[in-house]
């Protein structure tokens, strides 16, 4: 048997015409964030690009954003996507290059407790902006980077441009878990 019955009656749709004419949406999101003018804090925008690089993308039906420094503009996107991926620099406590990834509630915690710039509008803001709008997928990680330099510079450090096939291979295996797990919706 297919998915929810049409019209009331017994016939019941395919997924995957449900999915064709948006009644089931099924996308998962990844988001690269951060300034490619500081260094490493570009790394999110850099994963992107490899990622655009890799077959799985495709074959997982990813949709990859270069989310640059972040703006209200990025709610829609965010809001339309069941499952969200973002790919950040950020302060861990580890050696620079070094690869953690947050999911779920643990990337709420991580964002609510992270420093930041009082005037800058965030990742967290955007996510308390998806939560006032009921919007926030159930499915969500951030993969984070610990940044060598912030320095002005459009080059990743050597640490950090040697992380990027580790931030990928991450982004490919939690798209990959949550394919496994069933529709993503």
């Amino acid at each position: 048997m297919f998915g929810p019955p049409s019209n009331g009656c017994n016939v019941r749709l395919s997924p995957y015409f449900l999915r064709a004419v948006g009644k089931i949406k099924d996308s998962i999101l990844v988001l690269g964030v951060g300034n490619t003018l500081l260094s490493d804090e570009g790394v999110g925008v850099k994963a992107i690009e490899a990622l655009d690089e890799r077959t799985e993308t495709v074959a997982l039906g990813l949709s990859l954003i270069d989310g640059g420094t972040i703006g209200l503009s990025l709610l829609v996107e965010m809001e339309d996507a069941e499952a969200l991926i973002v790919i950040d620099a950020g302060r861990i406590g580890a050696a620079p290059g070094t690869v953690r990834t947050f999911l779920g509630t643990d990337m709420d915690d991580f964002l609510r407790n992270r420093g930041r710039n009082p005037h800058d509008i965030s990742l967290d803001d955007l996510m308390d902006g998806l939560r006032l709008r009921d919007a926030l997928p159930q499915r969500r990680a951030l993969v984070v980077v610990e940044p060598e330099s912030l320095a002005v510079g459009d080059i990743l450090t050597p640490a950090v441009a040697a992380a990027v096939p580790a931030v990928t291979d991450s982004v490919i295996a939690i798209a990959a878990d949550w394919r496994r797990s069933g529709p993503v919706s």
